[in-house]
């Protein structure tokens, strides 16, 4: 059935390294140092780490500013109104929580930056839920700063679409162009370690054919974690939720493409099956014997009057992918999606769907080599 899956899409693969529209370079690479998975160090909970660090001597002191509350348990948005708050002390405490993860942040870059699958990368996008505060974007900033002080030419900034949805329209730059000229709207699903998101994703393709004013009509979403489903208790609610967003799409009049497009923590495969990285899901989704795209069409078999085609890829790449009409002045670019751990993936543009100048390069090389022989 996966098989099927991969020829009626009319393009590569789930997890596929190439696109219509970009070359996936590499993704979700887990680099290491002397104290681990480098993605530690730059995620939502390292920073939530590191304001307790400074929290910590104001509370032996009965001090802390923000009284008994876990620095976890401390919304965004409370710590981005304490950034310009009269407390100077809260602010002060924030700030330094900023600066230390930047530092932890310039750090895990510059070690990305120095891999061969990261060279000459020029710009970075910075999604996932972080990025989401003025505190995130502050950080972002810094970081910026810090690497351009060491002269890497390279610019920081935040993800354009709400992360949110960034996951759910990035799935559109996986689907085959066809989808595009006979439909307005696809299924799209964005799985992570907390939640899962549905939505239905408006194309407008007549508006801007490069995919620049694709924008999600609706989405549901689901915080799993709270509910420790099983795996089949898992696909059994994704599925509902699906059929739901189909019926309405439909009350709207929307013409849903036939096409689900998946966003999905670790690495995939081009069967389906999940290699590795999908330890936070509810149950086993690395086991040889499950395979998500299939068990999406068997609950799903038709989308209006056509068989369901499902593509899956590798979370951070479909965050990075909302970016593709976007970053189309430059050639090689990357993005890091700072959450539950730290997504990464990096990209060679491919113009109009022609050979990228790292792929015309290799040729003159083979060519080169195949005349001398």
């Amino acid at each position: 059935m996966a098989e099927d899956v991969v020829n009626t899409t009319g393009i590569a693969g789930h997890g596929a390294g190439r696109l219509p529209s970009v070359d996936i370079d590499s993704f979700n690479i887990e680099l290491k140092d002397d104290e681990g998975f480098l993605g530690d160090r730059a995620s939502k909970g390292a920073f939530r780490k590191i304001l307790d660090g400074w929290r910590k001597p104001l509370r032996k002191n009965g001090e802390d500013p923000f009284g008994d509350e876990p620095s976890d348990e401390i919304s965004k948005k409370v710590l981005d109104e304490m950034l310009v708050g009269d407390d100077v002390e809260a602010s002060a405490v924030v700030h330094s929580a900023i600066e230390d993860f930047a530092q932890e942040l310039a750090y895990v870059t510059r070690r990305f930056l120095k891999t061969k699958a990261w060279a000459k990368t020029e710009r970075i996008v910075v999604g996932g839920g972080f990025r989401e505060s003025r505190m995130g974007e502050l950080a972002i900033a810094r970081t910026e700063i810090m690497l351009k002080s060491e002269d890497f030419k390279v610019d920081l900034v935040p993800i354009r679409f709400h992360p949110d949805d960034a996951g759910l329209i990035g799935t559109l730059h996986l689907a085959p162009s066809w989808i595009f000229e006979a439909h307005d709207s696809i299924l799209a699903v964005d799985i992570g370690g907390t939640n899962i998101r549905c939505g239905v994703v408006e194309t407008n393709w007549k508006k801007a054919k490069d995919l620049s004013k694709a924008k999600v009509w609706k989405s549901e979403l689901w915080r799993h974690a709270d509910d420790e489903p099983t795996r089949e208790g898992a696909v059994k609610r994704l599925v509902k939720m699906l059929k739901t967003l189909i019926t309405e799409s439909d009350k709207e009049g929307f013409k849903l493409a036939p096409f689900i497009g998946v966003s999905c923590p670790g690495v995939i495969n081009e069967d389906g099956s999940i290699e590795k990285g999908a330890q936070n899901l509810p149950g086993n989704w690395e086991s040889s014997k499950f395979n998500l795209p299939a068990s999406l069409i068997e609950g799903i078999p038709q989308i209006g009057d056509h068989d369901t085609a499902v593509v899956m890829h590798n979370d951070g790449v479909a965050q990075g992918l909302a970016e593709v009409p976007f970053m189309q002045d430059v050639e090689r670019w990357g993005v890091l999606t700072i959450g539950t751990g730290l997504g990464n993936a990096r990209f060679t543009n491919r113009r109009n769907g022609k050979d990228s100048k790292k792929e015309k390069d290799e040729k003159k090389v083979k060519k080169g080599k195949d005349s001398k022989d």
